[in-house]
């Protein structure tokens, strides 16, 4: 694995939405998802809003790695575990970016549940 770019950081970071995808058992893409991104520090998050048994979350758990595109960029990522260290955070990295559009649905995104379905994601070579 390699670390992120600066200028990957700040893209995926600036972005509105991130595309997920992860690899099926044969090497194939599934379609892909549309979700929010943050990030927190040198580090790039997602999260699942509807918990654990969300689709994509739970193959992208399952499978490991994937692929994102977000902010003009495209890479192969692996989906790793979030530090608990890291959880404020991220949280104040949503409210930063997502705040607009209501506690609603932020709230979604933010909190103790939510961070229990956090996934860090890493640049794969």
């Amino acid at each position: 694995m390699t670390a992120w770019t600066e200028d990957d950081l700040t893209r995926i970071g600036d972005a509105e939405e991130l595309q997920v995808s992860s690899y099926r058992p044969d090497g194939t893409l599934r379609p892909f998802v549309t979700i929010w991104v943050v990030r927190a520090g040198d580090d790039i998050y997602i999260r699942s809003a509807y918990g654990a048994t969300n689709g994509w979350y739970r193959r992208a758990r399952a499978g490991g790695a994937g692929r994102i595109r977000a902010g003009g960029v495209e890479r192969d990522v692996v989906f790793a575990d979030a530090a608990v260290s890291a959880g404020a955070d991220i949280d104040r990295a949503y409210h930063g970016k997502y705040d607009r559009y209501g506690p609603a649905i932020v709230g979604t995104v933010t909190g103790p549940d939510a961070a229990t379905v956090t996934i860090r994601l890493l640049p794969r070579d």
